[in-house]
């Protein structure tokens, strides 16, 4: 408030749309980009299509014309080679009383062409006199802005202001915040320069020093951070030691096994085996496409847990999810005499009352359920070992929760499907181990996946009797966004009445997020037991449902689905010996970026790749289709995608420091300590992000 320029009514709105409340935040308010002002060009220079100009002369005439609405304020602005009109909509009275025919002015915007006449619609304009330092300076600061800013003449100018201010008020130098041996040793740009630079630079040089300098601390902290908790974590919670490899793991794998494990499989086995007998908690992120095997997977863990006398729970987001995991689950264990129920919403009282019973005692092993697990009413005997499944359905205290089932924590092991860029992963996931499981069960085809334009729809319909007449299903996925409910039900149903025409020999179900659970549930059903040949629904089916006979996914207005997403739909087929399609149906008209995703989609299975040019186009909050929140931080100039190399140093050099001092005690790593207390004070739950 008392930064000149400023006041109560533009520190009110500082805060209010921007989070601006102290002079820190303000200097940690970055440009979004930096125009070069050193260039004037002449008027017969320019061309329409040009990006920003800089022109040097006078105002001739102003007038203005209009009524209403369609009122605007037009000057005719020369420098003696060609003339261009200056254009305003907004702000009338405050442009006529500013500008002066007698003086110079340099005039800074876009080029457009109106009726064969070159215009700059709400250019800026300066006085030459005052615009000389701007013009030495050379590229000027950009800064983000809202419309509620603007009309109240807070735009990105007036922000260079306050900034500029606010280095001149302040004359004391900005306080260091990493220790000397790191800035000396990678030859980092000090803090009080970086900050300076980053706000008015002298040339791209010393930008780029200037913005690596800023993108190192930021990610650097965040890996300290992480990593320190890790090892906090590591050294103070003390795990369930597995020591047992018994009868429940050994009877199961030489006589259960529904099918040879894959290499990929047994490396991440051996992984957990090690961190349960080390004596320290497991905390571990599996990582596998859809159909690799990670069910498989998590029971064997889970019997390692049984051999041991412990007890096991996987949690999964949804119903239908949670009941395929035990019908799966019970019929692999039946023969072991494995004591595994299922535990959701729609429980009845009385299987409530048994299953509570058998937990307390322990004569239950292994629960299998939805968020019901984390009731406060359900109590484990010796709870040894925590699969959470899609774990990112999941909210970080919904998950912490099951931890706190037991005095000692529980082995804990996140699965997911979606897979995550390698970036993202050290960040969000940076304090859990990862394992990946990167091959197929044998026997298993790649998906072959096509793009149609909707006018192939009788060619689709041919290819889909055949694969029908082979005995084959086929699922037709459309979108359902909220906010347009009501049209995309319509498509649904329209889409099910087509196909009911098109196929009157077939019988076809219907499944959306509007039917009750038992609806859902029959629906399903129906389909599973091959009653059904077509399944018409909306992305209800994108997690969970196991039909191995289903070789046909058509995702309708494909347009309308992020990378992720796709993957994840296609993945639904493909999972039994034959050949699956996966089938991307979208209009003619498409924009550049959802060519370049559909074009991906035909090109690759690799849900790694996928994950990546994902993130790329989408950026890392919004990976899964729907907006998640995405990061447990805020990045002020980093990005995941475009600064993964820095990411990847910043991680390196918080190793290497926490290597020589674990616990930041040396003179020289106080600074790195009240650094990681200021984030702390962000109230991030770092040590729950598992």
């Amino acid at each position: 408030m008392y930064l000149p320029g400023v006041g109560p009514k533009r520190a009110d709105l500082l805060k209010q749309e921007l989070r601006i409340i102290s002079y820190e935040d303000l200097i940690y308010y970055f440009p979004y980009k930096y125009v070069d002002r050193s260039r004037i060009f002449t008027i017969s220079e320019v061309r329409s299509g040009m990006q920003h100009i800089q022109l040097k002369g006078r105002v001739n005439s102003l007038r203005t014309i209009g009524e209403g609405r369609g009122k605007r304020m037009v000057a005719n602005f020369t420098d003696g080679t060609g003339n261009v009109e200056l254009v305003w909509f907004k702000g009338l009275k405050f442009v006529k009383s500013s500008i002066n025919g007698d003086f110079v002015y340099i005039v800074f915007g876009k080029p457009s062409v109106f009726n064969g006449v070159i215009n700059i619609v709400h250019p800026e304009m300066d006085r030459f006199e005052e615009s000389k330092t701007l013009l030495q300076q050379g590229l000027q600061a950009h800064y983000n802005t809202s419309e509620k800013m603007k009309s109240n003449f807070l735009n990105s100018k007036a922000i260079h202001k306050l900034v500029y201010n606010l280095f001149q008020s302040y004359k004391g130098k900005i306080p260091e915040t990493l220790p000397a041996h790191i800035i000396e040793k990678y030859r980092l740009t000090i803090l009080n320069d970086a900050l300076r630079i980053i706000h008015f630079p002298r040339d791209n040089q010393s930008l780029e020093k200037a913005r690596f300098r800023l993108i190192f601390e930021e990610l650097f902290y965040i890996q300290l951070n992480i990593l320190r908790l890790k090892n906090q974590r590591t050294f103070n919670i003390k795990g369930h030691t597995f020591t047992k490899v018994g009868g429940y793991l050994n009877q199961f794998y030489s006589q259960h096994l529904p099918f040879e494990l894959t290499g990929a499989q047994k490396r991440v086995i051996r992984e957990m085996r090690h961190d349960m007998g080390s004596g320290r908690q497991m905390n571990r992120l599996l990582q596998g496409d859809v159909g690799s095997g990670k069910t498989l997977v998590a029971l064997m863990v889970m019997l390692i847990a049984l051999d041991n006398d412990f007890q096991a729970c996987l949690m999964a987001p949804t119903e239908i999810l949670a009941t395929q995991h035990f019908e799966t689950i019970a019929a692999q264990v039946e023969a072991l005499d494995v004591n595994v129920a299922l535990l959701t919403g729609s429980t009845k009282k009385s299987e409530r009352v048994r299953i509570d019973e058998q937990l307390r005692s322990g004569e239950l092993q292994i629960l299998i359920g939805t968020h019901a697990l984390i009731e406060d009413t359900v109590v484990f005997n010796r709870l040894g070992l925590v699969v959470i499944d899609e774990q990112h359905r999941f909210g970080v205290q919904q998950r912490a929760r099951l931890w706190k089932k037991n005095l000692n924590p529980p082995h804990v092991l996140v699965m997911t499907a979606t897979p995550i860029p390698r970036t993202l992963a050290m960040t969000v996931y940076g304090d859990l181990e990862v394992s990946v499981i990167d091959e197929l069960p044998p026997g298993r085809k790649p998906i072959q996946t096509m793009h149609y334009f909707h006018n192939r729809r009788n060619q689709l319909n041919r290819f889909l009797r055949e694969e029908i007449s082979k005995g084959r299903q086929v699922y037709v996925v459309y979108p359902l966004i909220e906010e347009s409910e009501k049209m995309d039900f319509k498509n649904l149903s329209e889409g099910y009445e087509y196909m009911q025409g098109a196929f009157p020999e077939c019988k076809v179900v219907m499944v959306h997020g509007r039917m009750k659970p038992s609806e859902k549930d029959k629906a399903m059903h129906v389909f599973a037991s091959g009653e059904a040949q077509i399944m018409v629904a909306t992305t209800v089916i994108e997690v969970g449902v196991n039909v191995p006979n289903a070789s046909v996914m058509i995702i309708e207005s494909a347009e309308r689905f992020g990378l992720s997403q796709l993957h994840q739909l296609r993945g639904r087929v493909g999972r039994g010996a034959e050949q699956s399609y996966c089938i991307l149906m979208t209009s003619f008209k498409l924009a550049e970026e959802t060519r370049k995703r559909m074009e991906i989609m035909t090109r690759t299975n690799d849900g790694f790749e996928i994950a990546e040019a994902d993130m790329k186009m989408r950026g890392p909050g919004d990976l899964e289709g729907t907006q998640q929140s995405g990061l447990p931080f805020d990045l002020k100039i980093s990005n995941l995608t475009r600064d993964s190399r820095i990411l990847q140093m910043g991680r390196q050099v918080a190793e290497e420091v926490l290597e020589n001092d674990p616990l930041l005690e040396k003179p020289d790593n106080q600074i790195l300590n009240r650094q990681l207390t200021k984030l702390a004070r962000a109230k991030i739950n770092w040590g729950m992000i598992s």
